[in-house]
């Protein structure tokens, strides 16, 4: 593994927001769920294409804190355009876990 320095760490915005929309999206390759999130004021409501479906329902999923990269270009997934990068950590079959907090933070807290 390649060492970085703080500062660039520094450029990868990380935020929490709570998801507000959870959709099914079928004409994905593997199975997957469009979401919104919203990241609060000042960064709004984005969308994220997940591959989740392994540990995660649609309602559990509504009101639930996740961690996202919001700064990497949008990036087109099938006929989605995904905004921010859902972040998660494979269990031991490759199914992902999401990263997220264990208090109620304000939606759009930087990682840091």
């Amino acid at each position: 593994m390649t060492p970085i320095s703080f500062a660039d760490f520094d450029k990868v915005d990380i935020r929490i927001g709570t998801i507000v929309e959870v959709l099914p999206f079928p004409e994905a390759r593997k199975p997957a769920f469009k979401l919104k999130i919203d990241f609060g004021p000042a960064i709004g409501v984005k969308k994220s294409s997940a591959q989740i479906t392994k540990h995660y329902a649609a309602d559990d999923l509504m009101g639930r804190q996740v961690a996202a990269v919001v700064n990497f270009p949008p990036r087109q997934i099938g006929p989605f355009m995904s905004e921010v990068l859902t972040l998660g950590f494979p269990d031991e079959q490759g199914g992902v876990v999401l990263v997220a907090v264990t208090h109620p933070v304000p939606n759009g807290g930087k990682l840091f």
